[in-house]
């Protein structure tokens, strides 16, 4: 297991590591960027007299919608240096525009190399990777090129296709899969349906993209409780990451929150007044890239709501831990007096027999409050199953939404429209 010094180090030598590759980013914008050169004029910074991260707070932050507005104004080379573009996903929006240099990608497959050695890889692992590697979507290619840097193998078969998937499980033995969480509950209900003794194949272990698997406690979500409990063999390693920070964070065996990388970002967590929160308290996730050479970012705001964790590890290393993403700042839902995110929905309706996929769509009525409608896919319909569902969110959270029952084959059109690279749980239409 690879672990470098960096990450071993305490907290004021992380710092000042970090402050002298904050100087050496700043000079860069400031030669290279044409946002970042109108941004500091704007608000009268001069990157000189930013000595430290601690300085950082100076510097107001550079959200999402600048990026969509003015993508190209932050691309710091000439067009011939830019080997691969690509986008967001558009989750939370219009997808913006990324690009890519030679040394980006090196530093991405760094990246996943250490991604991998927090998940116990080894060299020895066949990883089987069920997330697409095309669609302009970086997290495919990332875990590749991670896998060339680990000296691994890899099987590429992409997402979706559960006998696809069995079929190469079989062919090739992989040790570790690459994946969706929701998908692996597809791939066991394809496998019991059909007679694959998934207890006995050869993978020991997922990486996990996108769903999340823990709660803020860390203990497992209902999606993490129902893979583990039908393949208990084989065990789970969550991340977190996005195409703009051009890194993740990655748990380790013990599953107590993802890796940071100092020598990749710097991590701050924000309030509503974009100054930093105290030690422990949730906060918005805002990163500044260190040796990004295509499109660095400074004091980039994520949108993710999380806790930072400061305690060392048992797994040797001290840098800071990021959880489990609680919900998305642009995404809070005020719904008859009660503030909800998104994931409190989710995982109540992971937890209910009967529900075999659903979409979360939010609107506002005619009074200008938050409702929400939840498209339940089901082979019931019913209204005692109607109440049961509106019993469990009330139990849990004291309100409960809107339903309509669907088919399982409409509902699932709908999460996966025609450009999207991962399932679509939310509509915002507000």
């Amino acid at each position: 297991m690879f672990i470098p010094e960096i990450e071993k180090k305490p907290k004021r030598e992380v710092d000042a590591f970090q402050s002298g590759k904050l100087a050496q980013l700043l000079r860069y914008l400031e030669k290279n960027s044409v946002f970042y050169r109108d941004h500091f004029r704007q608000n009268k910074i001069d990157p000189e007299k930013i000595r430290n991260i601690n300085d950082l707070v100076t510097i107001p932050p550079t959200r999402k919608s600048d990026l969509q507005e003015r993508a190209r104004d932050f691309i710091c080379v000439r067009s011939e240096k830019i080997i691969d573009y690509l986008t967001t996903s558009g989750t939370s929006g219009e997808p913006v525009i990324y690009v890519m240099t030679e040394n980006d990608l090196n530093r991405l497959a760094y990246n996943e190399y250490l991604g991998f050695s927090c998940a116990d890889c080894t060299r020895n692992e066949v990883f089987q990777l069920m997330t697409t590697i095309d669609r302009r979507f970086m997290a495919g290619m990332a875990y590749f090129l991670g896998s060339r840097k680990l000296k691994s193998a890899m099987v590429r078969v992409g997402n979706g296709i559960p006998e696809l998937q069995w079929d190469s499980i079989k062919r090739f033995s992989p040790t570790a899969l690459i994946a969706v969480p929701s998908f692996l509950i597809n791939i066991i209900d394809y496998a019991e349906r059909n007679g694959i003794d998934h207890h006995a194949a050869s993978v020991k272990k997922a990486v996990c993209i996108g769903d999340s698997l823990r709660n803020p406690d860390f203990t497992f979500n209902t999606l993490g409780r129902k893979i583990t409990e039908r393949w208990p063999e084989i065990k789970l390693y969550s991340t977190y990451a996005s195409t703009e920070m051009a890194a993740s964070f990655t748990e380790c065996s013990y599953g107590m929150g993802g890796h940071h990388h100092p020598e990749l970002l710097v991590v701050e967590f924000l309030d509503e007044n974009d100054s930093p929160v105290a030690e422990g308290e949730e906060g918005e996730l805002t990163i500044t890239t260190l040796g990004v050479e295509g499109m660095p970012l400074l004091r980039f705001k994520t949108g993710d709501i999380c806790q930072g964790h400061y305690e060392p590890c048992r797994c040797g290393r001290t840098s800071m831990r990021v959880g489990p993403v609680i919900g998305r700042k642009n995404q809070m839902i005020k719904y008859k007096g009660t503030t909800l995110y998104p994931p409190a929905l989710y995982d109540i309706l992971e937890n209910i027999d009967g529900v075999i996929n659903y979409v979360v769509e939010l609107y506002t009525n005619t009074i200008g409050t938050d409702e929400i409608l939840i498209r339940i896919g089901t082979n019931i319909s019913s209204e005692s199953f109607e109440k049961a569902i509106k019993d469990h969110f009330r139990a849990k959270l004291r309100v409960a939404p809107s339903i309509t029952f669907e088919s399982a084959e409409y509902v699932e059109k709908i999460q996966f429209p025609g450009m999207s690279r991962k399932p679509v749980k939310l509509i915002d239409r507000r």
